[in-house]
């Protein structure tokens, strides 16, 4: 695992801890970040606890609830629960905390419910999509040169980072995209790709995986593509 110099620990607040929410969990716990948990069913209270993570019972959707989990000193919250209507007021009493919010969409994501949150929030995410995503081109023999119209709104390609790109030396987490693209998959020359870790270098000869609106791919290819003077 490569580290970057500039990689500092922070604290997140993750609401809810479902398949999702445990996942994210525990990637952010293996690099060295605090995690504080808040979940509303017993079982995976217990769960959580178990796995060693500070765990808050409660609603997310309750300020009080966040406020024993001293949100106030997180650099995030993600409400990652089933129910977009606890994630979003998680988020919306987060943001008045100062805090960066993600918002989990369920599998009946639709381009309306997007629409009505994504104003108010710093980001989105739909896990199942980005699953469909990764099954299609499964599907399709793993061929990430295949650009994959997942749907009206989303697409896949990928693309080989040359030298002078920049985002050579870039974290995952630090590349800025045109529009709403976003990295899906990465791996280093002549080895096979997954899911990135945030704090991962780019470099020279790397192929990383992109989720756009088709049409920002041109544009997205451009900017990463193109040496600097």
């Amino acid at each position: 695992m490569y580290a970057s110099p500039q990689y500092l620990p922070m604290r997140f607040v993750i609401v809810g801890y479902g398949r999702v929410g445990r996942r994210t969990a525990r990637i952010l716990d293996s690099e060295g970040h605090e995690v504080v948990i808040v979940e509303n069913a017993r079982d995976k209270v217990e769960r959580s606890r178990d796995d060693g993570f500070e765990t808050i019972e409660g609603d997310g959707s309750e300020e009080a609830v966040l406020e024993r989990a001293d949100v106030g000193t997180a650099k995030s919250v993600a409400a990652l629960t089933g129910d977009v209507t606890i994630n979003f007021s998680a988020c919306m009493l987060a943001k008045e905390y100062g805090c960066r919010t993600v918002l989990r969409i369920d599998e009946d994501y639709r381009a309306e419910i997007y629409e009505k949150y994504a104003a108010d929030v710093d980001e989105i995410i739909y896990p199942e999509r980005l699953g469909a995503a990764g099954a299609k081109t499964a599907l399709l023999g793993g061929d990430f040169n295949v650009l994959a119209d997942l749907t009206e709104q989303l697409s896949l390609a990928s693309i080989e980072i040359p030298d002078g790109s920049p985002a050579v030396g870039q974290r995952v987490v630090e590349l800025s995209l045109p529009g709403s693209a976003r990295v899906y998959t990465h791996g280093r020359s002549r080895e096979a790709m997954s899911i990135p870790l945030p704090q991962t270098v780019i470099e020279p000869g790397d192929r990383i995986g992109i989720l756009s609106d088709p049409a920002s791919l041109q544009d997205v290819k451009a900017s990463l593509q193109q040496s600097e003077a």
